[in-house]
């Protein structure tokens, strides 16, 4: 089993979306671009967030495992995917490497 590094490298803002068709809510996302995580044995990492971990989740264990090349040459780096959250006012996007 390979370690997967987790990097947050971009969040979006969708202000007009949100209050176009949000509802005020208190909490929102934590995640700050260039924050990292490391995956280890495809596990969720400690301090990650459920909403992008299961955005993500099949991904990590793929690449864990040793997978990579997705959709037929996707990425330049076979063994990265470059996977978004599924928060559509707020989307982060996430590089993950095999280690």
């Amino acid at each position: 089993m390979y370690n997967i590094r987790i990097t947050a490298i971009r969040k979006a803002n969708y202000t007009d979306l949100q209050e176009q068709y949000e509802n005020p809510i208190e909490h929102t996302c934590d995640i700050r671009e260039g924050q990292t995580w490391i995956s280890v044995g495809g596990k969720i990492p400690d301090g990650m967030c459920q909403s992008a971990w299961e955005s993500m989740q099949w991904f990590v264990e793929q690449l864990a495992a040793g997978n990579g090349n997705f959709f037929d040459g996707w990425m330049k780096d076979p063994y990265s995917a470059l996977i978004s959250c599924n928060d559509g006012f707020r989307p982060v996007s996430f590089l993950l490497q095999r280690l």
